[in-house]
């Protein structure tokens, strides 16, 4: 039923990709309710995976390789179905769903039940398992905002270019990509500052830290911080936030990678 449910999530992830792209192939809009509709099928799936994860393990799959790359697909893919639907445009399905299906299949290869490792019980568990959802949560509103970011960038290049193509029926307006990225911003930092606080007050409580780990995490906290503070206070141009939005998100997915190389020992959220 696990994989099952995984590998059927996957298969709606690159359909609601192939219908969002359908402008690319035809002089046509999207068909926003087809591509919401299986994409929502798919995140009910996954979700529905993840909670029989949970029921086999006795704990939800946050932990080890293949859980935390299968949640946080899950948490990207929830993230971009909540914001189209809000906006009624799934534009954003085409960089960042696929992601999330590459992520979902990947997790679902890896293992995402056997190989978990337990929570702590009691109190501990449910402190440890809020601060890698919410970290999660964070993570894929940085997603988000970074994918607006990209087809912000090459929007304005195509407009600047005066290449009016495909690009054009299939985007948005400038404006709502700017203001995705920027929502995207603001979110990822309050996840993340949630997911770090809870993590500091953990290690401080129970004396347990993990140094890849915690060097990770700070440091996509302080992307995030960064980003969210020359939305707001810096008042920066969209151009340079989707920039350094696109940029960050990048070197985020390359220094987790790089941790889990290097890593001698896997923490509960690596």
């Amino acid at each position: 039923m696990i994989l099952t449910a995984l590998y059927c999530a996957v298969l709606c992830y690159v359909s609601a990709a192939a219908l969002a792209a359908t402008p690319f192939a035809r002089p046509v809009g999207a068909p926003v309710r087809g591509v919401l509709a299986v994409l929502a099928i798919g995140v009910a799936l996954h979700a529905a995976s993840i909670l029989d994860s949970a029921r086999v393990i006795g704990h939800l799959p946050l932990t080890g390789l293949g859980p935390a790359l299968s949640f946080a697909a899950f948490a990207l893919a929830a993230t971009v179905l909540i914001v189209e639907y809000a906006t009624q445009d799934v534009t954003l399905t085409l960089v960042a769903v696929p992601l999330a299906a590459i992520a979902t299949a990947a997790g679902a290869i890896l293992g995402v039940a056997p190989g978990a490792a337990a929570l702590p019980s009691g109190v501990r568990g449910a402190w440890l398992a809020a601060h890698i959802a919410l970290s999660f949560a964070g993570i894929a509103a940085f997603g988000t905002a970074a994918a607006a970011g990209s087809m912000y960038l090459v929007e304005r290049h195509q407009l600047r270019s005066r290449r009016f193509a495909s690009v054009f029926r299939l985007f948005p307006p400038l404006e709502t990509l700017d203001r995705v990225n920027h929502v995207g911003a603001i979110g990822a930092w309050l996840g993340l500052s949630a997911g770090v606080a809870l993590a500091i007050s953990y290690s401080a409580t129970y004396g347990a830290a993990d140094m890849p780990q915690v060097v990770w995490g700070v440091g996509a906290w302080a992307a995030a911080t960064v980003l969210a503070l020359g939305r707001i206070a810096g008042k920066w141009q969209a151009r340079r936030a989707a920039v350094i939005a696109s940029v960050a998100f990048a070197l985020i997915l390359a220094s987790y990678v790089a941790v889990r190389v290097l890593a001698v020992r896997h923490g509960q959220f690596l």
